[in-house]
This record gives structure tokens, C-alpha cells and sequence, in this order.
């Protein structure tokens, strides 16, 4: 059975931080499902706009994964939803899979407590948001158990490799560059 992650679209997302996640996820034969905080069209801080396949009050699955991804406004929009942060709390107390990029990791995850003795990254400056507890790294893609965080648009593609390699595995992610012709 094909692994499931969950992505949020929140309005104001980085397009690339979502994008680049979903197609490398569906290359590798994982079942993505896009939901939308507010609705089911939301619009990215560069104004494309997404159609979503449910809504964030519609999705009630525990999936594999999940993925926040940042910009701005989006990431504060994740951080602001009670939702987002019970769906956090729950995915990591059942050690599935929690990834968050740029912005997102310090204004929709920190806040939760889920990153308290860990280490992670995220954009640069948004590291001021991580209580003291949280280890910053400036290493592009952090993994930490069960939580991937990575630094920005640029890392997006390392990012996505690295959810693959968590849920499906080594030999998919190798198969997946040497098809899409990454070093």
C-alpha cells in the first residue's frame, strides 16, 4: 500500500517549497493529498493559484506524512491554526513523519514544543523564533527522528529526496536522480 502525505496549503505558501515536495513524492509512488487551510483554492505568495483536493476540516486520516510548507504569509497562516498544531502534536506522538521548510518550521512547528531538544533549521533570521531548546543548524536539510526541516526554496529539491528516502526508501531516491538527472 502506497504511503499518504498530507500537505498544507496555507494562502501566502512558497510555491516552490510545495511544489517540488509533491511532484518528487508522486514520482516515487507516494500517494499526496493537498489540503487547504482556509479552503480549497489558495493562492501562493507569488499568486499561483492551487486547487486542493479537501480541506484541511475535511481531511480526519492520520497520513505517513506531513508537509508545511513556508512563505509568507503562509507559514505565520499554519502557525496560527489550531489544527495544524493538533495535527502536529499528533503525527509526532505516533512518530510519523513531520516536514516543514523555510519559515515553517519556526512559525508553525516551534510553537508546538515538538522541536524542544532537537535540532532544525529554517530560513534565515526566522532561527530567532526557535525557543532555546531547539538546536539551529545552518546545515540545508535537517533530520532529527521523525522530523525533516530544511532552509528554504533552494533546498526544496534536497528536501523532498530526503522525505522519499524516510518513507520509501535509499534505492528510490538514487533510481529518482538518476531520472531526473540530479547529482
Amino acid at each position: 500500500m502506497a504511503k499518504k502525505v498530507l500537505v498544507i496549503l496555507a494562502d501566502g505558501f512558497e510555491e516552490i517549497e510545495a511544489v517540488t515536495p509533491i511532484d518528487v513524492l508522486r514520482r516515487a509512488g507516494v500517494e499526496v493529498i493537498l489540503a487547504g487551510l482556509s479552503g480549497k483554492v489558495v493562492t501562493g505568495a507569488h499568486g499561483i493559484k492551487f486547487q486542493t483536493d479537501v480541506t484541511l476540516d475535511e481531511y480526519k486520516d492520520l497520513p505517513d506524512a506531513m508537509v508545511l510548507p513556508g512563505g509568507m504569509p503562509g507559514a505565520q497562516n499554519l502557525g496560527k491554526s489550531p489544527k495544524v498544531a493538533e495535527l502536529v502534536k499528533k503525527m509526532n506522538s505516533q512518530n510519523k513523519i513531520v516536514g516543514a521548510i523555510c519559515a515553517a518550521p519556526a512559525l508553525a512547528v516551534a510553537p508546538t514544543g515538538i522541536l524542544n531538544g532537537r535540532k532544525a533549521t529554517c530560513y534565515p533570521g526566522f532561527e530567532k523564533d526557535f525557543p532555546s531548546q531547539v538546536t539551529f543548524s545552518t546545515d540545508r536539510v535537517v533530520v532529527d527522528g521523525n522530523v525533516i526541516t530544511s532552509r528554504g526554496p533552494g533546498s526544496a529539491f534536497e528536501f523532498a529526496l530526503e522525505l522519499v528516502e524516510k518513507l520509501v526508501g535509499k534505492e528510490k531516491v538514487e533510481t529518482l536522480r538518476e531520472g531526473m538527472l540530479v547529482k
